[in-house]
């Protein structure tokens, strides 16, 4: 099985952007890992002048910026045996001047992207739903893989549109789990 958790990070839990959901999506998560698991991180990875910050006419506040506290993946997941590393941690958000809410081109420390190397079918946890879960979500689907949405394992930014997120990734192909 692979797994896929979206944007785990310090300032989407505990920061400057954090979720609703988002310490119990974390601890839901934890608690689904098991030995039949791959397991894939996506890390919102930010230089400190991007386009979505306010500052320079975004809409959000500056976050996950690269190698401050917020940018790193939430402790909880460092004490498991899925640690994340150079391997399975897949960075999106790092050109300054382009938005990028989907996992899909994502690369890791080898500069593999991550549709390149995850399986057919693919279950999705992490935050937020209703942008970076499901851009990542809807671009497998597109791209032919069969996609699960763990609805227990998501924080999100407004609970109304959550629901409404996950209604329409299910109209559109999404298995919600």
């Amino acid at each position: 099985m692979d797994l896929i958790i979206v944007d785990c990070q310090n300032d989407f839990i505990d920061g400057t952007m954090a979720c609703k959901n988002a310490n119990v999506a974390v601890d839901n998560i934890i608690e689904a890992l098991n030995d039949d698991v791959n397991v894939y991180y996506t890390s919102d990875f930010h230089p400190n002048n991007h386009m979505s910050f306010e500052e320079f006419g975004g809409i959000w506040p500056p976050h996950c910026v690269e190698g401050t506290w917020g940018a790193e993946i939430h402790d909880k997941f460092h004490e498991t045996k899925y640690a994340p590393n150079n391997e399975n941690t897949f960075f999106k958000g790092r050109n300054s001047k382009e938005e990028e809410y989907s996992g899909y081109r994502a690369r890791n420390g080898n500069d593999k992207m991550l549709k390149d190397v995850i399986g057919d079918k693919i279950y999705i946890a992490g935050i937020a739903s209703e942008y970076c879960v499901r851009e990542t979500a809807l671009a497998f689907l597109k791209d032919g893989k069969e996609v699960v949405v763990l609805k227990d394992l998501l924080g999100y930014v407004d609970e109304e549109d959550h629901l409404k997120n996950i209604k329409d990734l299910e109209e559109k192909g999404v298995i919600i789990e």
